[in-house]
């Protein structure tokens, strides 16, 4: 008997089956063989929320949630938010390697010249409402530029694929920067690809009668940092999605779509707002034991604290804690910032939070730093979703030349009535 195996008895019939076991796990399918008849349909695994589950195999995103480590294919996050931009990193999540001098600076020239959107995709934003969520018109229209580039549904030509990837990575900032425009009532502000990508970004969102706008380089790289912890975190909500909506083969703008609208939802891409309605909820330090107070019995609840997949402190949020202090030199001291240190050394303390592995995640701190850089509310997902392109789309693509994944299609457990006959109305 092979030691790579799992050897497994079905007590309700006494059989045995040997399961082969690969990178520490088995086929769902090779459960099928397990019955207790003929007629059996085989034994199936049931996973809510896929919480043991693998669905791929990927070589982009690797996370150790036990040793709050997270790597970008083998980059430690720490070493690509101190030394790289967004831009290198996208070649890297993309390409796979960091790229030469040569290979960046086409790069960024092919980015950089695809961020004008056609002015149809400007007027159809115009017609939403004035208050219209900058989320909602950022799903809405990233779905309608499937029409303007019908091309792409041609997803077996690679080269038109890179097309519509260089394309999302370079026109969703402006669409994120027209939909904040559109929320203030402001004219929208054309790109200008003399700036960096997150210099452009900031220049399309705050430019206002300046001939030049010259985006503060404190706050450029900061964005740029915040860019790179979102660009992929693996088989996330969003990222399933992508790869979900992607596996039926159509166009990369529909499939983002439904990532973004996955990522729209409070327990997602909405979570950093939720830290800081929670913060505002406190108010002042003072009234911090009392609030730790409510969530040790149940009555209040810790937003940014603990993760599905970190048992220990996220290491994005060490890096966002780091430049929250360069951007409050520039912003000034956000005074919920005091509060959330406040917040996060009891919980680092505190036996019943730290036996609950509840540690801050990147949703804590990010929030603040948004705010303090007079982002909305209504924009955080919007932020998130711009710099998570890159992510969505290298896993689109691995999964597209993955020879091994088929149309999703889970199974379900059906529990409801059996065969019953119609009764007309009139017997009812």
């Amino acid at each position: 008997m092979s030691t790579d195996t799992l050897t497994i008895t079905d007590n309700r019939t006494g059989r045995t089956y040997e399961i082969p076991v690969e990178h520490d796990t088995i086929q769902a399918m090779h459960l099928r063989q397990i019955k207790v008849n003929e007629d059996d349909f085989g034994m199936l695994s049931y996973d809510p929320g896929f919480k043991n589950t693998a669905s791929t195999k990927s070589t982009i995103t690797y996370i150790d949630g036990d040793k709050g480590i997270l790597r970008y294919r083998g980059y430690p996050i720490e070493q690509l938010a101190e030394n790289s931009n967004y831009l290198e990193v996208a070649y890297l999540i993309l390409y796979g390697e960091l790229p030469t001098k040569e290979q960046y600076d086409e790069w960024e020239h092919v980015i950089v010249h695809h961020t004008f959107v056609h002015e149809n995709i400007t007027q159809l934003m115009k017609a939403f409402r004035h208050d219209a969520h900058p989320m909602g018109m950022f799903i809405a229209t990233l779905a309608a530029m499937s029409t303007y580039y019908p091309e792409g549904r041609n997803i077996s030509d690679s080269w038109i694929r890179t097309k519509q990837i260089h394309r999302l990575i370079a026109k969703l900032p402006t669409v994120a920067a027209f939909s904040y425009r559109h929320s203030r009532g402001l004219p929208y502000v054309y790109p200008d690809n003399d700036l960096s990508y997150t210099g452009n970004f900031l220049s399309m969102l705050d430019k206002m009668t300046e001939v030049k706008y010259k985006p503060d380089p404190v706050l450029e790289r900061a964005l740029d940092v915040l860019f790179i912890l979102h660009a992929d975190h693996e088989q996330n909500c969003g990222t399933a999605t992508m790869r979900v909506i992607g596996s039926s083969h159509t166009d990369p703008y529909t499939a983002m779509a439904g990532a973004a609208a996955a990522l729209y939802g409070p327990l997602h891409g909405g979570a950093n707002e939720a830290v800081l309605r929670m913060l505002m909820d406190i108010g002042d330090v003072k009234n911090v034991p009392d609030f730790i107070k409510g969530v040790k019995n149940r009555e209040r609840l810790l937003m940014g604290f603990g993760h599905r997949v970190y048992k220990n402190y996220d290491p994005r949020a060490r890096i966002i804690k780091r430049i929250a202090d360069e951007v409050f030199e520039v912003t000034g001291k956000n005074p919920l910032l005091d509060i959330a240190l406040e917040l996060e050394r009891i919980a680092l303390e505190d036996d019943f939070f730290v036996k609950r592995n509840l540690y801050p995640n990147v949703d804590f701190y990010s929030g603040i730093i948004y705010q303090a850089m007079r982002f909305p509310i209504a924009m955080f997902p919007v932020l998130f979703a711009i710099p998570r392109t890159i992510g969505w789309l290298a896993q689109w693509v691995e999964m597209l030349e993955d020879s091994e994944q088929k149309i999703a299609r889970p199974r379900q457990i059906f529990l409801g009535e059996d065969e019953r006959d119609f009764v007309p109305m009139a017997d009812r």
